[in-house]
C-alpha cells in the first residue's frame, strides 16, 4: 500500500494511503500575490476525509467545498464542525472531536485525535527559525489581549488602505472560518505500515506525546510556539526538533512555512531545522518537498 504526501501550501496537504484519499487541512485558495500551489478547492474530485487541524480561515477555509463536493468527511473541533454545518455540510459527514477520539478511516487505517494548542498569537513576532525568544510568561489572558499581536499586525496593514489591503480584508472577511481557533487538535494516522502525526500550528501539550510514536510528523512551524500555554523560552527550530524526538519520527515534514499572505507572511528558511534535528533527533531527517509533489512516505 503506497503512501504519497502532497503539500498545498500553508499547512494543508493531501495524504493519499492506497486508495483512500485525506486532505490534512484544505486552505489552497489564497490571495492573488501568495505563490499558487497548484490546485483549487473546488478543483478536487476525490477526497474521503479532511481533517481540520483547527478553525481560523488559514486552515478550515475550503474544507465545505471540498466536503459538498466529494461526499468527504470532516473531523474536527465542535467550533469547526459548525462552521461546516453553517456553511452547508450535512450532519452525516462532520464527526466532531475534542481529543480522545478514534475514528476508523478505513478497514486498515484509523486516525486518533488528540487537544493541542495554538501558537502565541498574541505576541508579535517574526523570528529566524533558530533565534531563540524569552519572556511573555506567566501573563493573564487579559494582559495577553492587551499585547501588540498578530491579530494587530495584520488590523494596521488592512488599515492602511490601498489595493493590498482591501484584497486581505475581503478574503479573510470572505472566508469559511471562525474568528476562534476552536480548541487546535492534532491528528496521529495509523496504517500497517507507519504511523503519520500532523499538527498545523505551533503548539503542544507535551504530555500528549507519552506513548505515542509516529514514523512520520508533519509539524507547522509558524509564529512563536505555545508549550503547555506559555511561549516557548528558546527557537522554532528547537521546538520542532523537540516534538520529534517524543514522537520518535524518522521522517519530519515542515507546514505553514511559505509566503502563504503576503505582504504578511514571508518564506521561512529550513537551514535552521536541518541542523537543529541534527543535534537533538539525529535518527529524523528533514524531507523538503514542494507542492503537489506526490512525495512517497517509504514505511
Amino acid at each position: 500500500m503506497t503512501t504519497t504526501l502532497d503539500w498545498l501550501g500553508t499547512a494543508t496537504f493531501r495524504l493519499t494511503i492506497g486508495e483512500l484519499v485525506i486532505f490534512l487541512d484544505a486552505y489552497m485558495d489564497r490571495v492573488p500575490d501568495a505563490p499558487p500551489v497548484g490546485l483549487s478547492a473546488k478543483d478536487v474530485t476525490k477526497a474521503d476525509y479532511v481533517l481540520v487541524g483547527h478553525s481560523h480561515f488559514d486552515h478550515i477555509a475550503g474544507a465545505d467545498v471540498i466536503a459538498k463536493n466529494t461526499g468527504a468527511t470532516v473531523i474536527g473541533s465542535h467550533e469547526s464542525c459548525r462552521v461546516m454545518r453553517e456553511a452547508g455540510v450535512p450532519d452525516g459527514q462532520l464527526k466532531a472531536s475534542s481529543g480522545g477520539e478514534r475514528h476508523r478511516l478505513s478497514p486498515e487505517v484509523t486516525v486518533r485525535v488528540f487537544p493541542s494548542l495554538h501558537s502565541c498569537t498574541w505576541i508579535l513576532t517574526d523570528p529566524a527559525p533558530d533565534e531563540e525568544e524569552h519572556g511573555h510568561t506567566g501573563l493573564t489572558q487579559e494582559e495577553r489581549a492587551a499585547c501588540p499581536g498578530l491579530v494587530q499586525r495584520v488590523t494596521e496593514i488592512v488599515a492602511a488602505g490601498g489595493e493590498t489591503a482591501q484584497v486581505l480584508r475581503e478574503h479573510i472577511l470572505g472566508a469559511t472560518a471562525s474568528m476562534s481557533d476552536g480548541g487546535p487538535l492534532v491528528f496521529l494516522i495509523e496504517t500497517p505500515q507507519q504511523a503519520i502525526f500532523w499538527q498545523d500550528t505551533s503548539g503542544c501539550w507535551t504530555g500528549t506525546f507519552d506513548g505515542i510514536e509516529a514514523d512520520v510528523a508533519i509539524l507547522g512551524v509558524s509564529g512563536r510556539p505555545n508549550v503547555n500555554g506559555e511561549p516557548i523560552q528558546g527557537s522554532m527550530a528547537q521546538f520542532i526538533a523537540m516534538e520529534a524526538k517524543a514522537l520518535g519520527a524518522k521522517q519530519v515534514f515542515l507546514g505553514h512555512h511559505d509566503n502563504w499572505m503576503p505582504p504578511v507572511t514571508r518564506e521561512t528558511d529550513v537551514a535552521p531545522f536541518h541542523a537543529e534535528l541534527a543535534r537533538q533527533a539525529p535518527g529524523a531527517t528533514l524531507t523538503e518537498t514542494g507542492y503537489l509533489a506526490g512525495t512517497v512516505i517509504a514505511p
